[in-house]
């Protein structure tokens, strides 16, 4: 495709005429398939025309029985593994009947989806998975691209709109960008935003996407508000939230880990050891997230990327998961956990940050300012554990911290109904690591940075030169 060509389609942002386009588009052929509620893909070609040079099938399996007839059985019918049953399924049904009569001209496609969208009179999670499975030319092995989204829009009808759309989208961007996923993400929400709809996961895997790090992929969907956070599990694998937050206690630890220096694992420790023994929890399965928000991961350059990745392999090294997300104030962090877990949540902050949590600026636009910001902090099981710190050159705990009298009171009652948490159990030793003067010691190549950080993490940042550039 010549340059020229590629910036036409870029400027194509209306789904009708994107599905017209593919439509028109003699390479492409191939089948929809979509299981619950989201049977609106196919109607979009449908609905413009000329799609008889487009779809050879397509199938609604909303019968559970049906669809297990068909696709065999899978351990929920709104999952990862049904996607794919259906993908191998539609897919290979198209090679085996139509490869010898039309394969040397024809890029085959099959699209699935399995939704669980809004149900009647009930407040569920609507979601769902989607997946693409195509070649990017004639006689290639197949590529696929895979999705998961969270539906916001109030109705079932509404939802099946927007998933309509979205997966036009997701067609048209596979077929014309697959050499640029960053541009297959950026295109996904044409005529849509995350306020209707979210992807919060994505996947790109096969011939056409083999440099792809997937990795960056989904820092890419926060960067092109395709969502507002995305999770890796403890192993530095992109993880769909719900997924892995799903029934399990939580402890977050919001910074910026470059690296993560002994104290973060002390306040690990510390925060989560109170955390379980209040909630009368097994420490061992609190799963222990760190959170960065945006603007401490850049805009997308190479070295951006790079220190990112860093940030996600000691992390992970460690035995954390990792959080970005775009949630400035902690209150719209609860929030969202919420929508994908009821287990007790726990923060763990230093105490140089209560000041910040109680400054009144930072919830001038709630009608009920910084009460509200705090009613909606503290509606249910979640309770914020404040580290210790050294402020002027004087240890400083949370009965310390002085505020003006109407924060004071606040924080007070908080404190008296264990909401706010004092950590007791810490290694004093490490109150004296400067985060900063650790990262500009690895930045000049000294050596005084080894003693600050968890030995595990020394030969991978001088290995691979972390945090140098």
């Amino acid at each position: 495709m010549n340059p020229s060509s590629k910036s036409a389609l870029v400027g194509i942002e209306k789904v009708w005429d994107k599905a017209l386009h593919v439509n028109l588009d003699p390479l492409r052929y191939g089948s929809i398939c979509e299981i619950g509620a989201g049977q609106r893909v196919a109607g979009q070609f449908f609905k413009v025309g000329a799609a008889a040079g487009t779809i050879a099938k397509t199938m609604s399996a909303y019968d559970m029985t049906m669809s297990d007839e068909i696709y065999g059985k899978a351990p929920r019918y709104v999952c990862r593994e049904r996607v794919d049953q259906m993908l191998t399924h539609e897919f290979g049904s198209l090679q085996e009947r139509l490869h010898t009569e039309r394969g040397n001209e024809t890029a085959f496609f099959a699209y699935a989806a399995t939704i669980s969208a809004k149900r009647y009179n009930v407040d569920n999670y609507c979601q769902g998975h989607i997946g693409l499975r195509f070649q990017h030319k004639a006689l290639a092995e197949p590529s696929n691209i895979n999705l998961h989204v969270h539906m916001l829009d109030p109705t079932a009808d509404q939802q099946a709109q927007a998933l309509g759309m979205l997966g036009v989208n997701l067609i048209f961007g596979a077929f014309y960008f697959w050499d640029d996923p960053k541009i297959v993400i950026e295109k996904l929400l044409d005529e849509l935003s995350s306020e209707r709809i979210e992807v919060d996961y994505i996947e790109f895997t096969g011939p056409a996407f083999e440099d792809v790090e997937n990795r960056l992929m989904n820092l890419h969907l926060l960067r092109a508000w395709c969502t507002r956070a995305v999770l890796f599990d403890e192993n530095g694998n992109t993880q769909i939230p719900g997924d892995c937050l799903r029934k399990v206690p939580v402890m977050a630890i919001r910074g910026s880990f470059r690296p993560p220096t002994r104290i973060v694992s002390d306040m690990f420790e510390s925060g989560t050891h109170l955390f379980a023994q209040l909630n009368k929890l097994d420490q061992s399965k609190v799963l222990t997230v760190t959170e960065i928000t945006m603007s401490e991961v850049g805009k997308g350059s190479a070295a951006s990327d790079q220190n990112f990745l860093s940030r996600v392999d000691l992390l992970s090294t460690l035995g954390h998961s990792v959080l970005v997300s775009d949630y400035y104030r902690f209150f719209r962090l609860r929030n969202w956990m919420r929508t994908h877990n009821q287990e007790p949540f726990g923060i763990t902050l230093s105490v140089r940050d209560v000041v910040n949590l109680l400054d009144p600026k930072y919830y001038e636009d709630l009608e009920g300012g910084l009460l509200e910001g705090m009613g909606k902090l503290f509606p249910d099981d979640t309770q914020v554990f404040v580290y210790p710190t050294i402020i002027d050159g004087q240890y400083t705990t949370l009965e310390d911290v002085r505020l003006p009298s109407s924060q004071q009171s606040l924080l007070d009652h908080l404190i008296s109904n264990r909401l706010f948490i004092g950590c007791q159990e810490i290694d004093r030793s490490n109150l004296y690591i400067n985060s900063a003067e650790v990262h500009q010691s690895i930045k000049a190549r000294t050596d005084s940075w080894k003693k600050n950080v968890d030995e595990r993490l020394v030969p991978m940042i001088e290995m691979r030169e972390m945090f140098t550039a």
